[in-house]
């Protein structure tokens, strides 16, 4: 895929109807073979116009059309270039935990919740956060014992159902090539740049949820997820039902890596949760029922391979495939 495709695409199947102003830059890149060109100078993995685009605003970009945005750009592109490099997509969605929850709730008793691509691990804490689920047959709200600052809205789709109650997480540990510290300003501010320009109340879910995580933080590995996964997961308390999950993570990987890590995940004794566009696991993807296509942009939650849902890709919905 071209670099002018890869634009094209993410504009029209992620951007799209989600910000305006992603959207608009990265039809504008497509269009434009001057700045393919310093992308084209950046690594494959480097090329994401998420990233590019978040290290632009990192420095300053100004947040209006392309064609504003674009001689910024250009005069600035040796400060952007380095933090291209240097950082990553680690956006850190709580909003997720929403629809991971029906699945985590469905476990019996205590669960020990691995995630790999942890970032700074605020999908690890689905029990501290309170849910409102919104249905055809109303609304449902899940709060922790103690009061929630982290509110997750999510609407129920074609027979989704609302889990019944939170699970109870006896432990919680993530694998991440680079770990983020919430506590640390600057990668907090990183992980604040990464939410898209126009999503101000995903901005201050991020916030919240930094805060639950610095007051009790997690177990944070730093290294490659199919090298850690085994050891990490022998630490888990054995009276507890290991969970290993994953959003939005895998599309990091090749495919032959990717392969590895099912491979290793399945010969393990847990439940096995992936949250991934449908372009990631077609294995899994071509398990959904065909009554139901999955839109634009949404991704397959499966449980042990098995496809049970679609999903948003903030966690904003979920669709049952049941």
């Amino acid at each position: 895929m071209t670099i002018a495709e890869h634009y094209r695409r993410f504009a029209e199947l992620e951007a799209h109807g989600v910000s305006g102003i992603y959207e608009d830059w990265a039809l504008g890149v497509a269009g434009d073979p001057v700045v393919q060109a310093l992308v084209g100078g950046l690594p494959p993995a480097k090329r994401q116009p998420n990233l590019v685009f978040a290290a632009a605003r990192s420095h300053g970009a100004p947040l209006g059309s392309y064609r504003n945005v674009r001689p910024w750009l250009l005069a600035n592109w040796q400060r952007v270039d380095p933090v291209i490099r240097t950082r990553s997509t680690q956006t850190n969605e709580a909003g997720r935990c929403a629809v991971l929850l029906p699945q985590l709730a469905a476990v019996e008793g205590p669960v020990a919740l691995l995630e790999v691509g942890a970032s700074a691990g605020l999908c690890l804490y689905p029990d501290r956060y309170g849910y409102t689920y919104h249905g055809a047959d109303g609304t449902v709200r899940l709060n922790p014992p103690q009061a929630a600052d982290v509110l997750l809205e999510c609407e129920l789709r074609g027979g989704a159902t609302a889990p019944a109650r939170l699970p109870e997480v006896v432990w919680r540990a993530g694998i991440d090539l680079n770990p983020l510290d919430v506590a640390d300003p600057e990668s907090l501010r990183w992980l604040d740049t990464l939410i898209w320009p126009e999503h101000e109340a995903r901005r201050r879910r991020l916030h919240a949820a930094a805060a639950v995580v610095a007051a009790d933080p997690p177990l944070l590995v730093a290294g490659d997820l199919n090298q850690e996964l085994e050891k990490l997961a022998r630490q888990a308390p054995p009276e507890a039902t290991l969970v290993v999950f994953h959003s939005a993570v895998l599309a990091y990987l090749t495919p032959p890596e990717r392969q590895q890590f099912v491979d290793r995940v399945g010969a393990l004794d847990c439940i096995w949760l992936s949250n991934e566009g449908r372009q990631v696991l077609p294995e899994i993807t071509a398990r959904i029922p065909h009554r139901t296509k999955p839109q634009d942009g949404a991704f397959v939650l499966a449980r042990n391979g098995v496809p049970v849902a679609l999903t948003g890709p903030h966690g904003q919905y979920t669709r049952s495939l049941s």
